[in-house]
């Protein structure tokens, strides 16, 4: 059989090849927006809450999309909240914002693309009322946001590419029960075989009432010896 009978003949199976595809544009800046200079070139990435990077991908459902958002700290690679929207609006972006700064926790810099949710008014004025440096990637420089795009790969691989979600609420289910095993369970070696909680900041029995700090509470400590990042850099003829 030659190729164009194989590829047929899939397309009548309906079966599909899994692998990762070109991007749709969710990065592209809306016209006559501020945009923010990028704060993390050569910056070493030692502690959590140092840096917090936010980003979007597509969730394919069986018929249709979703868009799924995410605030990931930077060197834990904990999830700190996340959240989906049938639309693109920057609503769904600033409620994952939002709730991930009413943890107590909030970040030295939050770093973005120039997507029109994070260029917003509405994504920035947020971060500038909480003090947080706004960073956003420079043209060409692929690998800034490179942790959340890891992040995308592993959630699509380990759970979406899995599923045949057949709605939102499927999805919501699915992608909140990975989530919190990504977050408590799935060890990283870049985090010397540690899980990403264990990293951002332990949970702790304390002794007074026994009862378990929660992620929301300010309690938390960080935990681990700091493993050292750093942003990373492309060539100089690459920047523009």
């Amino acid at each position: 059989m030659n190729p164009k009978r194989v590829r047929r003949l899939l397309r009548l199976m309906g079966l599909e090849t899994v692998y990762p595809k070109p991007r749709r544009g969710l990065s592209r800046a809306a016209e006559g927006v501020r945009k923010y200079p990028y704060l993390l070139r050569d910056v070493a990435i030692v502690r959590p809450d140092q840096v917090w990077a936010a980003d979007i991908t597509y969730v394919p459902l069986s018929s249709g999309w979703l868009y799924l958002t995410a605030i990931l700290d930077w060197h834990s690679r904990y999830v700190v909240s996340w959240e989906m929207s049938l639309g693109l609006e920057a609503d769904f972006c600033v409620a994952a914002l939002e709730r991930a700064l009413a943890t107590g926790r909030r970040p030295e810099i939050c770093n973005t693309d120039h997507g029109p949710q994070f260029t917003s008014q509405a994504w920035t004025k947020v971060l500038e009322g909480a003090a947080v440096a706004i960073s956003m990637d420079g043209r060409g420089r692929v690998f800034d946001n490179i942790f959340v795009e890891r992040l995308w790969r592993t959630v699509k691989y380990e759970e979406v590419y899995l599923r045949d979600y057949a709605g939102p609420r499927e999805a919501r289910q699915g992608l909140e029960r990975y989530f919190g095993f990504y977050n408590q369970e799935r060890s990283h070696a870049g985090l010397g075989y540690r899980t990403p909680l264990e990293v951002y900041g332990a949970l702790e029995e304390r002794r007074t009432d026994r009862r378990i700090v929660t992620p929301g509470e300010a309690a938390w400590n960080a935990a681990g010896t700091a493993v050292a990042l750093r942003a990373p850099s492309v060539p100089a003829a690459s920047r523009r």
